[in-house]
């Protein structure tokens, strides 16, 4: 096993899915799983992926994947793709999103669609003022077939009104697409719009980053108590004593004041811990925060263990949920935990643990 390691917590997934499921009820859970399932990787266990009916992701190529490795249920594509990918889309049974007219003009295979209403996200999506049109096309083309309609709320965290508008448009969007099509799926919440918009139009849900543990906005967990899946770490390899003012890492960013204890970590930033973090980041080692020093490299970084009983070998955590949290280093590089989370690069080796739990 390689020195830095994601760790996943199958266990605290199925019970995130348990907890996801008894707060919408009946209606069916599509996890989505694009960017490597947030970065876990859980999109690459055929055992996960079966306990699901439908999955979702983003890009035509994440859905081959998930076929080659032997899923055979539902995959939606949430984004259109290109009209060249129309052969895979057709060979590998996918469905998709649709919202642009021209695309719908190329199709000369037979396909499932979805179709995408824009409702104020303005981003993709079917404007009212092109309904009429968009589904008379789709009337006129035989080899698509419609299964679905969706949209995609903006601001389910933060703006309940602008919500409310953009629902009403699309109950609107679904009462006039009634009379040209009938639905299996309806759906217009991700994890947002799970936690704070419970309406009864939609019969599938779309949860993203609380599938994994990690609240959509501050105070989520409230609402469903959720628990993080991952825990990032990493081992110390080197170990020096340094004297005062000696200079750690590039371009001189931190000079010793005193001398120090400097242990080097290999975590840089193509490992995904972000180089903006030099002289402000903070580990976990001993259950005891300690200081990254001097400028984030590509391939490790040097943190302080002044005062320490500390060997090579002993595990250091950039996030254990507890001392530290995804959301805290998040916050600390002025991101947010999707980003962190599904930026950790294949360099960091996948361990799923609790797996008969």
């Amino acid at each position: 096993m390689k020195s830095t390691v994601l760790e996943i917590d199958l266990s605290k997934f199925y019970q995130n899915v348990e907890k996801i499921q008894k707060y919408v009820g009946n209606k069916v859970i599509m996890p989505i799983i694009k960017a490597n399932a947030y970065g876990t990787y859980l999109n690459k266990r055929l055992d996960v992926l079966n306990h699901f009916q439908i999955v979702g992701v983003a890009e035509v190529q994440e859905a081959k994947e998930l076929r080659k490795i032997g899923y055979e249920k539902e995959i939606f594509v949430l984004n259109q793709p290109s009209i060249e990918e129309l052969e895979d889309i057709y060979q590998y049974h996918l469905t998709i999103g649709v919202s642009e007219e021209s695309f719908l003009e190329k199709i000369n295979l037979p396909i499932t669609v979805h179709l995408e209403i824009e409702t104020g996200m303005n981003r993709t999506g079917i404007q009212k003022k092109n309904w009429t049109s968009f589904f008379e096309r789709i009337q006129n083309n035989k080899n698509i077939v419609v299964e679905g309609i969706y949209t995609h709320f903006s601001s389910a965290d933060s703006d309940l009104e602008y919500t409310k508008r953009q629902f009403q448009i699309f109950q609107e969007a679904v009462l006039f697409a009634k009379e040209f099509f009938s639905f299996k799926y309806v759906h217009c919440s991700a994890s947002n719009g799970i936690l704070n918009f419970p309406e009864d139009l939609s019969n599938l849900v779309r949860p993203g980053i609380i599938l994994y543990g990690y609240e959509s906005y501050p105070g989520a967990a409230l609402k469903i108590p959720i628990e993080a899946v991952t825990r990032l770490k990493t081992k110390i390899t080197y170990i020096k004593e340094v004297d005062a003012n000696k200079a750690i890492s590039y371009n001189q960013r931190f000079v010793t004041r005193t001398s120090m204890k400097i242990a080097t970590i290999p975590i840089g930033y193509a490992d995904g811990l972000r180089r903006c973090l030099t002289n402000k980041g903070e580990v976990v080692i001993q259950n005891e925060k300690r200081k990254i020093l001097g400028t984030i490299c590509m391939d490790s970084c040097m943190i302080d263990v002044t005062g320490m009983n500390v060997e090579v070998g002993d595990e250091v955590y950039l996030w254990d949920n507890e001392i530290i949290t995804l959301d805290e280093l998040a916050n600390s590089a002025g991101s947010i935990s999707y980003e962190i989370i599904s930026t950790i690069s294949d360099r960091v080796e996948r361990v799923f643990v609790n797996e008969n739990k």
